[in-house]
């Protein structure tokens, strides 16, 4: 599966995967997802992220697991 909204650069936050080039690390919306952060609270606490992102980051977390 080809991954739309996230980004690995090597100039952008050592190479972390983050979401569409932003500085949000994929790790962070997972963390936020895992400690029971609601879409809303989420989005709130980052502006820039969409719903989309957040559904991705899990995505993500769950293939790069698998």
């Amino acid at each position: 599966m080809k991954f739309t909204r996230i980004t690995v650069r090597s100039d952008q936050i050592g190479g972390v995967p983050c979401i569409r080039g932003l500085q949000i690390p994929v790790a962070t919306v997972i963390r936020m997802v895992a400690n029971h952060m609601t879409e809303k609270e989420i989005l709130t606490a980052y502006p820039d992220l969409e719903p989309e992102d957040i559904q991705e980051a899990m995505l993500f977390a769950v293939r790069s697991c698998a």
